[in-house]
């Protein structure tokens, strides 16, 4: 007598919960940030990353400055939040609350307008970069004054940019 073993993948069941998808869970952990958050109008959220290791990144920032005890309370309460609602039963998430940092390109438009006054490198869609300093932020876009030359050849040059024609803006540290 012959045995004919069949291997399939992903055999093994998950709990029903399992079958929300990322956007799901980043919805829902957004959802559960803007009740956190409720009442705070300086506190605003940014993103909602996961990593395939269920690590979840939140990123919160505030006009005023995010404090490293807010996001420590915030970690807390969406931990629980998290758990409450059962994703992982078995407990296998991590979560991350902090401030974007400088290494994260600006994504709103309170961002930009808290960050008037500082150095900013602006990469356009051909990927042209611009450096200068952030003067003015409407709704459709912003102002950058570049500073090229030195001395009796300087010139400052203001470029408006439409936030639709922004690829990507970061903030410089100047020394």
């Amino acid at each position: 007598m012959h045995q004919i073993k069949i291997q399939q993948k992903g055999t093994k069941a998950f709990p029903s919960s399992f079958s929300m998808t990322n956007e799901a869970l980043i919805q829902a952990v957004s959802q559960f940030m803007q009740e956190l958050l409720n009442g705070d109008t300086d506190y605003f959220l940014v993103e909602v990353r996961i990593k395939p290791t269920n690590n979840f990144k939140v990123f919160l920032d505030a006009d005023s400055g995010v404090s490293i005890a807010r996001c420590i309370s915030i970690n807390r309460a969406l931990y629980k939040k998290i758990e409450e609602a059962g994703w992982f039963p078995e407990g296998d998430f991590s979560l991350e609350v902090s401030s974007p940092g400088l290494d994260e390109p600006l994504k709103m438009w309170r961002q930009y307008k808290k960050n008037i006054g500082r150095t900013v490198e602006v990469v356009l869609p051909d990927s042209t970069r611009l450096s200068g300093v952030l003067q003015t932020v409407t709704e459709d876009g912003i102002v950058v004054e570049e500073t090229k030359g030195k001395n009796k050849k300087k010139e400052v040059i203001a470029h408006s940019l439409l936030f639709d024609n922004i690829k990507q803006t970061k903030i410089q540290v100047v020394f």
